[in-house]
């Protein structure tokens, strides 16, 4: 499949293993798959996360991962969902800190050191990478670009989607950005 990569979308998943590099984690995530996009200039992505207003907003969404992790990767989705049945996932969290130390339902964040150099895809990464797959199919096109990349993460169920979200950037939204509001949801120009 990496085949079918285009050059930026190559320095994307590039990109993705440095941010796990730089931050110590043992296995590339999809937020490193968001984060090396958001470094990307140039590309179709990136002019699409400009328009969103995500460009500078890097600290604003590190702070939205830095939460998901300490609430143990639950979304906002998933907290809502579980307040309305009568759980408050902040008093939880609140408690295990209290007892294990701040942090502590913290997921991804592990010290572990590869000496091989290698670090593995998540099975959540690896999923995006083949969700861009079948976007890039489903619209018509022979490669894969970041902007495929891009439409994955958001229409993958995950931490990843519900940070974007938060932001104004969803699959619909994007989508629009990319490719105008004349396209339907394949990518294909609505018929006049």
């Amino acid at each position: 499949m990496f085949e079918r990569f285009t050059q930026g979308a190559r320095a994307t998943v590039k990109g993705a293993v440095a941010q796990a590099e730089r931050v110590g984690a043992g296995s590339v995530t999809e937020e490193h798959l968001l984060l090396a996009l958001l470094e990307q200039e140039g590309s179709r992505a990136s002019f699409a996360l400009a328009a969103l207003g995500l460009s500078g907003r890097r600290a604003s969404l590190d702070a939205s991962f830095t939460e998901a992790r300490r609430r143990g990767g639950l979304t906002k989705a998933d907290t809502e969902a579980l307040a309305g049945i009568g759980i408050d996932v902040d008093a939880i969290v609140g408690r295990v800190e209290g007892a294990h130390g701040e942090g502590a339902l913290a997921s991804g964040r592990g010290s572990r050191r590869w000496w091989s150099g290698h670090r593995p895809f998540t099975p959540g990464a690896k999923s995006i990478l083949e969700k861009s797959l079948r976007v890039a199919l489903g619209r018509g096109d022979r490669f894969i670009g970041e902007e495929h990349l891009l439409l994955a993460l958001t229409a993958a169920p995950g931490t990843v989607a519900d940070v974007l979200a938060e932001h104004g950037a969803t699959y619909a939204t994007v989508h629009r950005a990319l490719y105008g509001p004349e396209a339907d949801g394949q990518g294909h120009a609505k018929a006049g």
